[in-house]
C-alpha cells in the first residue's frame, strides 16, 4: 500500500511540476509549489528526483521518449519504400509525432506543448537536457536529409534543422492562444498545423 501511494505521489509531481513549469518556466517554478499543489511533503521532491533539476529531466524524458520512438519508426519506414523520400515527408516524420504524442492525454494537451515549448527556452543545463534527450532521432533526420540534399553541408543542414525545431518551439509556446497555428489539441488542428508547418518549410530547406 505505501509503495502504491509513493508512486501515486511520484506521478502527482510530474504533473503539477509540468503544469507549473509550462505557466512559469522553470525559474519561476519552486519546489515549494510544486510539492504544495501536489499535496505533498516538501521533501517528497528530494525523495522521489534527487533535485529540481532531475524532476524536470524526468518530465522532458517522458515525454521525449515516445516521440522519437515514433519519429524513428516513421523515418524507418520511409526508408524502406523503392523511392527516396522527399524533404516533406522527412519533415512530416519529424514534425507529426512531436504533435500527436504531446495532446494524446486529453488532460495535458495544451499544457503539454507549452511545457515542451518553454523547454527549448530555457537556459542551460536545461537545453542540454532537452537537446540530449533527441539527440538520437536528430541525427537520424540529419543523415537521411543528407542523402536527398546530398548539395547541402552538414553544418547548413544543422541550422536548418535548428529552424524547423525553433518554429516548432513558437508553436507550441503559443498552442490554444488566440491566433495560434495550433488552435486546439483536437486532432483536425493538429494535423493542420503539422501540414502547414510542412508547406512552410519545406522550401527552406531545399534552398
Amino acid at each position: 500500500m505505501a509503495s502504491a501511494a509513493s508512486a501515486d505521489t511520484k506521478e502527482q509531481l510530474l504533473n503539477v511540476a509540468e503544469q507549473l513549469i509550462a505557466e512559469r518556466g522553470y525559474a519561476g517554478t519552486t519546489v515549494r509549489a510544486i510539492a504544495t499543489q501536489a499535496k505533498a511533503n516538501l521533501a517528497a521532491v528530494n525523495y522521489h528526483f534527487g533535485s529540481k533539476e532531475e524532476l524536470f529531466r524526468a518530465i522532458f524524458s517522458r515525454i521525449a521518449r515516445p516521440i522519437v520512438v515514433d519519429q524513428l519508426a516513421m523515418l524507418e519506414k520511409l526508408q524502406q519504400k523503392e523511392s527516396p523520400p522527399s524533404v516533406e515527408e522527412i519533415l512530416t516524420a519529424f514534425l507529426k509525432p512531436c504533435f500527436q504524442k504531446i495532446v494524446q492525454d486529453e488532460s495535458f494537451r495544451t499544457v503539454r506543448a507549452q511545457f515542451m515549448g518553454r523547454c527549448w527556452s530555457e537556459p542551460e543545463p536545461l537545453q542540454n537536457i532537452a537537446s540530449g534527450e533527441f539527440m538520437e532521432s536528430r541525427l537520424a533526420f540529419l543523415e537521411i536529409l543528407q542523402q536527398v540534399i546530398p548539395d547541402c553541408s552538414r553544418r547548413e543542414l544543422n541550422w536548418k534543422l535548428d529552424l524547423v525545431i525553433a518554429t516548432l518551439i513558437r508553436v507550441q509556446n503559443e498552442a490554444g492562444k488566440p491566433g495560434s497555428l495550433l488552435k486546439s489539441s483536437q486532432p483536425e488542428d493538429v494535423d493542420y498545423a503539422v501540414q502547414y508547418l510542412v508547406r512552410f518549410l519545406t522550401p527552406g530547406m531545399s534552398v
